[in-house]
């Protein structure tokens, strides 16, 4: 019998590559190398608040209600002002550091090569992401990634982000993939799995956290090795 799926879609950051880990490390880094130990208590002070003002921001983001270019100063300086610390050009430069560091971080989250290499043999793999073009391609090298995906959609070359239908159709389009023989894989339950139900596709929620909540997933995975009895 003909196998269900032919192509498999993947989210990068926080389904492939270890976001969180990586941006730690960037950011610990920041907190030492810019003396911030001068206005603020603990580097876990600092990256908490940058935790979630990022995460306010790149919501904005997703909804176009801030830019690329402004995204990526902005987190840093609304996360200095927090700690009363108002030196724009310093937010300027910390925001430079980071997106030049950050893709260059190489961990991944468990049994992702393993996947893959099981993966790969069966399917046909492609990547869609939200994340920043110059950087996303710097993760796929740097970490073993690129040579698994057949094809890599970025949302600004696309010119929209997940959840829009268009970025999902314009995979469609690039892979010779259709969406009754696809499956979406992605820990976002608005950008990856509703972004994948608006295209009538297949998905998998990476709920590597365990998050409570009630929306409907057509299957859902704590670790990625969960796959390897699934496809």
């Amino acid at each position: 019998m003909k196998k269900k799926y032919e192509h498999i879609f993947f989210d990068l950051d926080r389904t492939l590559w270890h976001f969180d880990e990586n941006s730690k490390s960037v950011l610990n880094n920041i907190y030492v190398n810019f003396k911030l130990n001068k206005f603020i208590d603990s580097a876990n002070l600092f990256i908490d608040k940058y935790q979630e003002v990022n995460e306010a921001l790149w919501m904005l983001y997703r909804d176009d209600k801030v830019t690329k270019e402004e995204l990526r100063w902005k987190r840093f300086d609304h996360t200095l002002t927090h700690f009363n610390i108002k030196d724009n050009k310093m937010a300027v430069e910390i925001g430079d550091y980071y997106i030049t560091h950050s893709p260059k971080q190489t961990l991944l989250l468990p049994y992702t090569i393993e996947v893959l290499d099981y993966l790969s043999k069966n399917y046909q793999l492609h990547i869609i992401t939200n994340g920043f073009e110059e950087v996303q391609y710097i993760k796929l090298t740097e970490s073993g990634l690129l040579t698994y995906f057949d094809v890599i959609i970025l949302s600004e070359k696309v010119g929209v982000k997940k959840p829009h239908p268009f970025i999902f159709k314009k995979a469609f389009s690039e892979s010779g993939a259709k969406a009754k023989n696809s499956i979406m894989i992605g820990d976002d339950l608005y950008a990856d799995i509703y972004g994948a139900q608006r295209v009538k596709m297949d998905n998998i929620y990476f709920n590597f956290h365990k998050i409570e909540h009630n929306k409907s997933v057509h299957k859902e995975i704590n670790c990625l090795s969960e796959l390897l009895n699934i496809l």
